[in-house]
């Protein structure tokens, strides 16, 4: 569908409208997921018995804090675990991974990821130096590539893991800044299955970010031991203004909580003044904001694949999170596109984005999030690397009506559609 009138004979409404058709289907099943997702999180509710009282903020110490172990409790039944932590003070999933990790793992121990090198906020983590990471601290790093097709390496696993050092296995759930589909629940359940196959009975440890609620399951429901990920993705609704969870078995959650706090006092302690209004009501957003990013991904993949461009997952097939990352052709084009998100967003609309020198990166990034909680990327925004190739990771849309007007303006902007 590359460009052969003016910008004034092309009908957006009716395009879209024809995206729409295309995407029917695949509508139809994202609305069923988040109906599933919602009669769960309403039944966590339920079973917890949350009434106002939780909403209710304490200080100091926090000792008899109602609102906090509920929270937790409710978080964690959702996602299909014994036990949760939910708190403000994990400032983000970066901070949600690292606290889990430095739990779970001691000196001596290693940690294997089978999903290729992390996201490069945790590198540093795993295996910075002299700054206090896991590595500093004697822990050991083993790292398994994914296949070529996405799949996991199964012999490459199962000869890392003869290694009787290791404690932890990683997989990471999203792409992070890579060209590659998100891995499904499914696939994770794969995975969990090769590995306890191998003889291996330590932790299976799951970077949940950008894929909760994305599926009717979790990869605890598939045999994944701890989750964790950010409240200002997909599990805070758009709602939540800060803070992490990390969910799992008792006896793992009771070891990050002493890593959370200390270990003589554990999950016993912990205030918040502000309450817990937000991160409740956020809970019971979630799985509808997460299917209006979900929407608003397959709307723009479907507009970029007409216009010629590589992006991933492919409008074919089922997101398994809510980034779709888009392949340009140069950099000004990825500016231009990351530009025009910016351009259609209800805060700092007005603003040009640059790329700049963001903490825990090693190349410049570009970052679009006009958002109402600052950096959330459950709200519409789009972000990358820039350095070839040249690729956009958009993900969000509080309102598909959003992401139809984020898209109505970068059509514009590319000019090539007729």
């Amino acid at each position: 569908m590359k460009n052969s009138a003016s910008d004034e004979s092309f009908d957006f409404q009716k395009y879209v409208l024809k995206c729409e058709q295309r995407l029917g289907d695949k509508f139809a099943l994202i609305d069923d997921i988040a109906y599933a997702n919602q009669k769960k999180v309403l039944k966590a509710f339920e079973n917890n018995r949350i009434a106002v009282r939780h909403f209710a903020g304490t200080t100091g110490y926090g000792y008899g804090d109602e609102g906090r172990d509920a929270l937790g409790k409710v978080y964690a039944e959702a996602f299909g675990a014994e036990a949760g932590i939910l708190s403000p003070h994990l400032l983000s999933g970066t901070h949600a991974l690292s606290v889990a990790l430095f739990g779970l793992l001691m000196p001596g121990d290693t940690l294997l990821c089978i999903t290729g090198m992390p996201y490069d906020t945790i590198r540093p983590v795993i295996l910075g130096e002299g700054i206090g990471s896991l590595k500093d601290h004697g822990v050991a790093f083993k790292c398994v590539d994914l296949n070529a097709d996405g799949s996991f390496d199964g012999p490459s696993v199962a000869e890392a893991l003869k290694d009787g050092s290791v404690k932890v296995v990683y997989i990471q759930r999203s792409r992070g800044y890579e060209l590659r589909d998100a891995l499904s629940c499914e696939q994770i359940g794969e995975a969990c299955a090769l590995v306890r196959g191998c003889g291996f009975d330590g932790c299976i440890f799951v970077d949940n970010c950008y894929g909760e609620f994305v599926e009717a399951v979790e990869p605890t429901d598939c045999g994944a031991d701890v989750i964790a990920g950010s409240l200002i993705k997909n599990a805070g609704g758009g709602i939540a203004p800060t803070g992490g969870y990390i969910c799992g078995g008792q006896r793992y959650i009771d070891m990050i909580g002493r890593r959370l706090t200390a270990p003589s006092i554990g999950l016993e302690v912990g205030s918040f003044e502000q309450g817990y209004r937000y991160f409740y009501q956020g809970l019971f957003l979630a799985p509808h904001t997460v299917a209006q990013a979900l929407k608003c991904s397959l709307l723009i993949g479907c507009a970029m694949t007409d216009l010629g461009y590589t992006n991933y997952p492919s409008v074919d097939k089922m997101p398994y999170d809510i980034t779709r990352c888009i392949k340009f052709d140069d950099r000004q084009a990825m500016l231009d596109f990351i530009r025009e998100v910016q351009f259609a967003s209800p805060v700092d609309s007005y603003v040009t984005c640059e790329p700049w020198d963001m903490p825990g990166y090693d190349d410049e990034i570009i970052m679009a999030a006009g958002t109402f909680v600052s950096g959330a990327s459950i709200e519409l925004s789009a972000d990358g690397p820039v350095k070839p190739p040249y690729i956009a990771y958009f993900q969000g849309g509080l309102t598909y009506e959003h992401g139809k007007y984020a898209l109505e303006r970068i059509l514009k902007k590319l000019k090539k559609l007729s």
